[in-house]
């Protein structure tokens, strides 16, 4: 029932009688089993067959933190306010894994694995039509999607001084939303809480690491260049990583609109565009150095001096573009036939270009440069 309440300022409209012991209700605890479950199967001596299944639960992390002050002045509520909700389910994830691994060689292995990962009761924004007195946005657990993908991983341990580790990921992420707000733009047209699949703003089709190291040991178990009966390169080793990755998603847009805001028109599907892969190098060299010290020196300590490159190759990689244009540094305005009329009609022309083009050239599109460190780590 409305409750009218007369204060020393305006006169505001309570919606519903808060001091009612049916206007909000206590929330049911959730019960999550989580049973982990795998097991192997050696099939030879140099073969293994082997699967998982796991179930993994998560407390809501978004919009649970509920005020009542929020439904006092819901009448007054506009534009993109969206209610908490403290009645939301935790998230889960049922994962499943079945793989097979082979011995190549006294020193070396095959792993193939493939995973699928259910994705429920996610998230979202939701419109909460016909509720009195009004229709409000809030939060529920609508959103689902899966993960699904294959991985091939070449294990070679430690052999005359070399380590090498190399897999590749085949994997296709999707469902109905890749965050919590990803539904906003659907609910403020109007629409229902409508759900389709579309792929995840993480999807990445291709990945490949790569990780090789090569070291020296000591004394008997030095097999490097001695100079002067000195092992030279004794606890010395170099570490080389390298890693690939294919674009991730984005909703292109058919035009243009200012950076400092507008409203984008869809071009094509959502998250039907992707980024260009990126490739990164990174190289360190550093060696081991045991020290004693304390009483009859009996107690040590180990000394690693490392130089390390990060990006050595200092390769530019796109990690952001703008969505009318595909571009890191262009979002396609100031050539836009549409907005020249505006553009001539500032102050400085020429410059307003200048800063314009400096504005969108964002740096966080792009990796970080070559970067060179040199650094200790002691370890007692």
């Amino acid at each position: 029932e409305r409750v009218k309440k007369r204060c020393s300022g305006p006169v505001f409209v309570l919606p519903l009688d808060l001091g009612n012991s049916n206007a909000f209700e206590d929330y049911t605890p959730s019960i999550i089993v989580m049973p982990r479950i795998s097991f192997s199967f050696p099939i030879s001596e140099d073969a293994l067959f082997f699967a998982h299944y796991d179930i993994l639960s998560q407390r809501p992390t978004t919009g649970i933190r509920s005020n009542p002050i929020d439904y006092l002045y819901i009448d007054n509520i506009t534009g993109n306010y969206t209610l908490n909700n403290p009645d939301l389910r935790p998230t889960r994830t049922i994962d499943y894994e079945v793989g097979f691994q082979q011995v190549l060689s006294r020193s070396s292995s095959l792993k193939i694995a493939g995973f699928y990962r259910e994705q429920r009761d996610e998230i979202t924004v939701i419109n909460v039509a016909g509720a009195y007195p009004k229709t409000y946005k809030s939060y529920g657990n609508l959103d689902f999607g899966t993960v699904k993908g294959i991985t091939l991983t070449y294990d070679k341990r430690k052999s005359k001084n070399l380590w090498m580790k190399v897999s590749y990921t085949l994997q296709f992420a999707e469902g109905t939303g890749s965050s919590a707000g990803s539904s906003v733009s659907l609910i403020n047209s109007g629409q229902p809480n409508l759900r389709a699949i579309f792929p995840y703003n993480y999807d990445q089709r291709h990945a490949v690491n790569a990780t090789v190291d090569f070291r020296y040991g000591e004394d008997k178990d030095y097999n490097g260049p001695v100079v002067a009966g000195k092992q030279i390169f004794k606890n010395t080793g170099v570490n080389f990583t390298a890693n690939y990755a294919s674009g991730t998603p984005y909703s292109a847009a058919k035009f243009s609109y200012p950076i400092t805001g507008g409203a984008p028109i869809l071009d094509g599907t959502p998250n039907g565009s992707r980024t260009p892969g990126t490739f990164l190098v990174n190289l360190q060299l550093d060696r081991n150095f045991m020290l004693k010290f304390g009483p009859k020196k009996q107690k040590t300590a180990a000394l690693n001096v490392y130089l390390l490159f990060n990006n050595l190759l200092n390769t530019k990689n796109i990690l952001g573009v703008y969505r009318a244009t595909g571009n890191p540094d262009d979002d396609g305005y100031l050539s836009d036939p549409q907005y020249q009329t505006l553009i001539a009609s500032q102050i400085n022309e020429a410059s307003f270009r200048d800063y314009y083009a400096l504005r969108t050239n964002n740096p966080y599109n792009y990796s970080l440069p070559r970067t060179i460190r040199l650094g200790v780590k002691l370890d007692f």
